[in-house]
């Protein structure tokens, strides 16, 4: 199973692209014995449109074309579920178990996700009830897929 990002905006150099590197990394060592192919981030530029709904609408335009056909599409939204790291990790060994090819997660922007993003997306999660930057949240998605690929393992790094 292949695992894609797709975010709006751009990760500078510095601690958070340094950090969001290392989880994905981790995740690609172990993920490729779990049978999970290396993690893809496609940034999208930010709309510089002056109303929210062409914003939204230009940045959700972007998104749907790199989404690949037959994908798990995970809308990261802070009305989503709040889910476990262990129940994240069922569902992540779920769908790879049930032979869906591609698993993307989806980051908007400062005006968050379109409705019709929000309507594809077979599941929504929330990093809790406060709304985060995007830097953050992609480091803390990707801390988390790198944290279920060690509770699908048994590896000690995820302690209950």
């Amino acid at each position: 199973m292949h695992i894609t990002v797709i975010a709006v905006g751009r990760l500078k150099q510095g601690p958070e692209r340094e950090l969001a590197e290392r989880y994905r990394d981790r995740f690609d060592e172990i993920g490729r014995k779990l049978g999970f192919r290396e993690i893809t981030i496609h940034e999208i530029a930010e709309s510089r449109a002056r109303d929210v709904a062409t914003r939204m609408a230009e940045e959700a335009n972007a998104i749907a074309s790199r989404i690949p056909d037959k994908s798990v599409v995970v809308a990261l939204d802070e009305h989503g579920q709040n889910l476990s790291s262990t129940a994240f990790a069922r569902e992540l060994g779920g769908w790879r178990d049930g032979g869906s090819p591609h698993a993307v997660f989806l980051i908007g922007g400062a005006d968050g996700l379109s409705p019709e993003l929000r309507r594809i997306a077979r599941l929504a999660i929330a990093f809790g009830s406060a709304t985060w930057p995007h830097q953050i949240v992609r480091v803390m998605l990707l801390e988390q897929l790198y944290r279920a690929a060690t509770i699908l393992t048994g590896h000690p790094y995820h302690r209950a």
